[in-house]
């Protein structure tokens, strides 16, 4: 399935939009895990600073 991301990433279209990649805590286990999202290049700074 990570071909298809990848090959729809490389379009013209594709190309606006950028993988960010978070390590939230759970608050109940302390235990990390990994949220992945896929947003437009110009909101990266906004999605991070949340």
């Amino acid at each position: 399935m990570a071909k298809k991301v990848v090959a729809t990433l490389k379009t013209a279209t594709g190309k606006d939009w950028a993988k960010v990649i978070r390590a939230v805590k759970s608050p109940k286990t302390g235990a990390y895990s990994f949220r992945e999202e896929m947003v437009p290049v110009d909101k990266v700074q906004d999605v991070l600073a949340k």
